[in-house]
C-alpha cells in the first residue's frame, strides 16, 4: 500500500485549505484511515480518523468543528478540510491507515504512512 499526501501550503489565520491522501494497492484494506501531524520539535499527534465500514469520524479536540474528515472511495482518496486555520495548526501533516478502529489515535499501531504535507499558518 502507498499513500500519497498533497494539499500542503502557506495560508493566512483563518483561511482554509483541503489535505488530500491517495492510496494505491491493496486499498481495500484501508478501512480505517487517519491524519496526523507534526510541529517542529513536537511529538506526531493525533488530528482526525475515519472508519469506512463502521462511518465513524473522530477528531482531536483542537480540531474539532473546525476540521472535516471526507473519503471518496471512488478515488481511493481521502480529504482532510481544515476550515478556521491557526498558527498552531501549522506542522507536516501526515495520513496513515490503521487496521483497527480502535487504534485510530495510536500512532504506533498505524501499518502504513503517506510522506507529509507541509502546512504554515501566518498571522
Amino acid at each position: 500500500v502507498q499513500l500519497q499526501a498533497s494539499g500542503g501550503g502557506l495560508v493566512q489565520a483563518g483561511d482554509s485549505l483541503r489535505l488530500s491522501c491517495a492510496a494505491s494497492g491493496g486499498t481495500l484494506r484501508l478501512d480505517v484511515m487517519g491524519w496526523f501531524r507534526q510541529a517542529p520539535g513536537k511529538e506526531r499527534e493525533f488530528v482526525a480518523a475515519f472508519s469506512r465500514s463502521g462511518g465513524w469520524t473522530r477528531y482531536a479536540d483542537p480540531v474539532k468543528d473546525r476540521f472535516t474528515f471526507s473519503r471518496d472511495n471512488a478515488k481511493n482518496t481521502v480529504y482532510l478540510l481544515m476550515n478556521s486555520l491557526r498558527p498552531e495548526d501549522a506542522a507536516v501533516y501526515y495520513c496513515g491507515a490503521v487496521l483497527r478502529w480502535r487504534y485510530c489515535r495510536i500512532r504506533a499501531k498505524y501499518s502504513f504512512w503517506g510522506q507529509g504535507t507541509l502546512v504554515t499558518v501566518s498571522s
